[in-house]
């Protein structure tokens, strides 16, 4: 994709980011089960609180994150992944074709940029769900 960033980048303010570009202030995150809890009624993920703080505060701190949530990505084909990515990082301003910046796309239902909201609706958590690394989202950039 050619994306240039760093693995597990430390920020000034001592957040760990899986994925980041220091310089632009842009970055992903993949976020396993231990970031969500599941509504007991209706099964829907919704983001933790440590999380929505880690989130919110970046964002105070200049920081554009996109997140890649593990129920989005378990089930999906290696091309629906790269498609995933591109649309990720196009929220936060990262232009597929060079790498290059760009303005961010507004974001989508998806919680792309923000956390996603309790109305989004997503599958059950599998008993054992393989979960993504940062190094497979890595490679696939």
């Amino acid at each position: 994709m050619g994306w240039k960033h760093n693995s597990e980048h430390e920020t000034v303010e001592g957040f760990s980011l899986d994925l980041a570009d220091p310089e632009s202030k842009r970055a992903m995150e993949v976020d396993g089960p231990s970031h969500y809890l599941q509504d007991a009624s209706t099964g829907d993920y919704v983001e933790n609180g440590a999380t929505r703080l880690k989130s919110r505060l970046l964002r105070s701190f200049g920081w554009k994150v996109a997140h890649v949530a593990f129920f989005e990505w378990d089930d999906a084909s290696e091309s629906d992944r790269r498609q995933l990515l591109v649309k990720k990082l196009a929220c936060i301003g990262v232009d597929d074709a060079q790498g290059g910046d760009r303005e961010p796309a507004a974001p989508e239902s998806s919680g792309a940029v923000l956390p996603p909201t309790p109305e989004e609706e997503k599958p059950p958590l599998p008993d054992s769900t393989p979960l993504p690394s940062s190094e497979t989202v890595a490679t696939t950039l």
